[in-house]
């Protein structure tokens, strides 16, 4: 009978230990929800932000990367040292590094990586950002030195960018559908329209992810994204598009609902070439026309007004919302002057997320009240990019744009909206070249002024995060500095 109880008592704790491990094996993955697919799987050769969310820092890495904080800090790069005149940098490089398909990380990689950025082929949409590199030297396999042209004083940031993160020569022509990096997580694979799965990096030269497993799944609709999230079929959609049902949510203890700030400018985009868009009065009473509040509080009620393309927070930040305020009278006195009719038609194309579906029904109602007629199309994604971002064939649409310190795309030679002037230019470049942290504050101060007397585009609110997730889940970004979903220090908790 002792024996009998003593077999029984063993077996009774095996099968707890089981159950317990079981438990435990259950969370070691994850399931985020995103609003957006991407287009493909290199962050390197396209503009969508939804290629960086499930790329970069999970897949890829750069020399530098930018933290939940907004904060430049060592990656591939362990360390680095810029010279007295700010032209060179010097960087010494973590070894041991390979790619997941075993290539090797060293500097002939940051050669290949920064030349393949600029080539004539290129369609890395931060060609900027190497534009300033002279050279890049290897003494050797673990040492790269940069040469500037000239000081840039956004250069460390700029190669902590997912348009800067690490390539392999052996698998750069196949990352769009097979991406291929030095992260702690390895694709496993792409059922498009559905999701993208990836796994834990079981060779990583870094400390190794507690997460084993991750799967992003594109869910658009809001009504879906919510069902999914109270059903448990996800547990965490970072970018949650269904603000009307936060306070269901906040009411299940499951969950935790955590609201941040972006990077994003959300603004109503103007195709600058195209008339009447190409008279500045036409563009500055489409900004009289809007209530930036009353638009807010339609959609969350979660974002600030901006009147420029900068946001609350950064250094240097202006208030400019007082340049345009809501004014009618105003947008109907400087559509007159512009010998624009009363009921002339505009159309704005708008993408899938909801603060350009949902945002576009409000303008459009705003603009009626200017005796403006706004036809309303919607497009899917690809559609937005290959149609308004590539082809610039659009008059105005509603896009959240969120890559930080993005002022350049007003001094590009050419950009989706168009927008060309030579003053802006000259300052962008000053702004670019100064170091002193001083004189470039007093700098961005004033591109924001530029752009808003332009009124380059309509500019309409900072976009908030409103991220949701199980309440046991740690390590997701509460704010969104660059557009990511870095699971490297994600875990459960108890």
């Amino acid at each position: 009978m002792n024996r009998f109880l003593a077999t029984l008592l063993a077996s009774t704790v095996a099968g707890v230990t089981l159950l317990a491990g079981t438990a435990q094996a259950a969370k070691d993955s994850i399931i985020l929800g995103m609003p957006l697919e991407p287009p493909m799987l290199d962050p390197t050769a396209g503009a969508a932000a939804a290629i960086k969310e499930v790329t970069y820092a999970n897949i890829f890495q750069g020399l530098t990367r930018i933290t939940d904080k907004g904060e430049v800090a060592p990656q591939l790069a362990k360390s680095w040292t810029i010279s007295p005149d700010s032209l060179t940098y010097t960087f010494a490089l973590q070894t041991g590094v390979k790619f997941h398909d075993g290539a090797p990380f060293d500097c002939s990689v940051v050669q290949f990586t920064y030349a393949r950025a600029v080539a004539a082929d290129s369609t890395n949409s931060q060609k900027g950002f190497f534009e300033p590199i002279a050279s890049t030297a290897c003494p050797d396999a673990a040492t790269a030195v940069i040469t500037l042209k000239r000081p840039t004083g956004s250069f460390l940031n700029n190669m902590g960018s997912g348009d800067a993160v690490m390539i392999s020569p052996a698998s750069a022509a196949n990352n769009k559908t097979n991406p291929v990096g030095t992260g702690p997580f390895v694709f496993k694979r792409w059922v498009k329209g559905d999701r993208v799965e990836i796994e834990r990096n079981a060779s990583y030269w870094g400390p190794a992810p507690k997460i084993a497993t991750a799967t992003f799944r594109f869910i658009s609709d809001p009504s879906a994204a919510t069902a999914a999230i109270m059903a448990g079929d996800l547990d965490a959609f970072p970018l949650f598009p269904a603000a009307e049902s936060l306070d269901q949510i906040r009411k299940d203890k499951r969950f935790a609902v955590v609201i941040g700030s972006t990077q994003g400018k959300t603004i109503m985009s103007v195709n600058n070439e195209r008339p009447p868009f190409s008279d500045v009065r036409v563009r500055r009473a489409l900004a009289h026309a809007i209530d930036r509040d009353a638009l807010i509080s339609a959609l969350n009620g979660f974002g600030k007004p901006i009147g420029s393309h900068y946001v609350p927070g950064n250094p240097g930040f202006v208030d400019l919302t007082g340049a345009y305020p809501y004014n009618p009278a105003k947008a109907r006195a400087l559509l007159a002057e512009a010998g624009v009719k009363p009921g002339t038609e505009m159309t704005i194309k708008l993408p899938p997320p909801v603060y350009a579906r949902r945002g576009g029904e409000v303008i459009a109602a705003m603009l009626e009240e200017i005796g403006i007629k706004a036809k309303l199309v919607p497009v899917e994604w690809a559609q937005w990019l290959d149609g308004v971002f590539k082809q610039s064939d659009f008059d105005l649409t509603i896009i959240a744009h969120v890559e930080p310190n993005d002022l350049d795309i007003y001094a590009r030679d050419k950009y989706y909206f168009n927008y060309k002037d030579a003053g802006y230019r000259a300052l962008y470049q000053k702004w670019v070249e100064t170091t002193d942290p001083a004189a470039r504050i007093d700098l961005v101060q004033q591109l924001q002024r530029k752009l808003s007397e332009d009124e380059a585009n309509v500019f309409l609110f900072s976009l908030a995060k409103t991220g949701v997730w199980n309440a046991k889940l740690t390590g997701l970004w509460e704010n969104q500095p660059i557009f990511a979903n870095d699971l490297s220090g994600v875990a459960w908790t108890d």
